[in-house]
């Protein structure tokens, strides 16, 4: 007769995903993740496989915490508020992280890559998935006439790409917030 489960997989993996965020993958150790997360390490390898297939769980999970983008940025109306409200978000998040844990994606790719190619290509949906609503939002915004005709939305889109993403990585530091809020309104100034 099989065994049930006496604690709750959902909250392990997002105990895990709190612990990898904090840590980075290397510093957590399997032993750090049985303590963690209350489990027996046979539990953990029969629930979620080795460390790592655990991570690549842990980053998917944070991806689904994160606010839904394509849903603030495909609102009816005005495109560019929108957009401003995305990029004034990440520089808020990031000024305001007091732990200076930063985006855990954002760290996986620091920590992970290019080795790892699975956790690359999490991270690569992930930045697809941005990039894609930031070009459709443009995109609208042009056609509203709140783009000028002569801007390439899916060059602004990768561009905002990157910068939101290095607003994340400049925000682990110390003496980020004026930085981080200085780059965001540099940002979208770019778009006006």
């Amino acid at each position: 007769m099989a065994r049930t489960k006496e604690f709750d997989p959902d909250a392990a993996l997002q105990a895990a995903m709190e612990l990898f965020w904090a840590k980075g993958y290397e510093a957590t150790s399997v032993a750090d993740l049985v303590e963690h997360l209350g489990i027996g390490r046979g539990s953990l390898y029969a629930t979620f496989g080795d460390k790592h297939q655990l991570y690549l769980a842990a980053l998917r999970r944070y991806q689904e915490t994160q606010p839904p983008v394509v849903e603030l940025l495909s609102q009816p109306g005005p495109v560019l508020p929108a957009v401003r409200a995305l990029v004034e978000r990440y520089a808020e998040e990031a000024a305001c992280d007091t732990e200076r844990r930063g985006c855990m994606l954002v760290n996986a790719v620091t920590e992970r890559l290019p080795a790892d190619r699975q956790v690359a290509r999490v991270v690569e949906a992930g930045w697809d998935t941005l990039e894609t609503a930031l070009t459709a939002a443009l995109i609208r915004a042009r056609a509203q006439g709140e783009l000028s005709p002569d801007k390439d939305p899916r060059a602004l889109a990768r561009f905002l790409l990157v910068v939101l993403q290095g607003i994340r990585v400049v925000g682990k530091g110390e003496a980020s917030a004026s930085r981080v809020r200085d780059a965001a309104a540099q940002a979208f100034a770019i778009l006006t």
